[in-house]
């Protein structure tokens, strides 16, 4: 199995890894199948993801995924970060092997999730 520089880089050097503490949003997911989990938690300042940090419990391409989201949705608006895809993050690591797609899906998964989270606790 061939990964690229990028995902090399992202998995021996994660960026943005850990938990931020009383986060305005968090998004968990899993996949029985693989036994990956990812949790991403974002801190939001005028409609903006101002930090975010993520924990990922999975091999080398949900670990460079996780890392790789988190750096793509640092600064985006929330609307923008919503309309993240895993061909996004996939594009931005140089590719995946075809049977770790699913990581890049469970990346933005977990973004999406916590910026969801986020919405529903403002509503509040």
């Amino acid at each position: 199995m061939l990964y690229s520089k990028k995902v090399m880089e992202h998995f021996t050097k994660p960026k943005n890894v850990g938990v931020i503490e009383d986060p305005d949003g968090k998004g968990i997911v899993g996949n029985p199948k693989c036994g990956d989990t990812m949790e991403i938690t974002i801190k939001v300042k005028d409609d903006k993801i101002d930090d975010i940090k993520f924990r990922t419990f999975g091999c080398a391409s949900a670990i460079a995924t996780s890392s790789v989201t988190t750096v793509m949705a640092m600064g985006k608006s929330l609307d923008d970060a919503m309309k993240m895809t895993r061909n996004d993050v996939a594009q931005e690591l140089d590719g995946l092997p075809p049977h770790k797609m699913h990581c890049s899906n469970l990346a933005v998964d977990a973004l999406h999730k916590a910026i969801e989270n986020y919405r529903e606790n403002k509503k509040e």
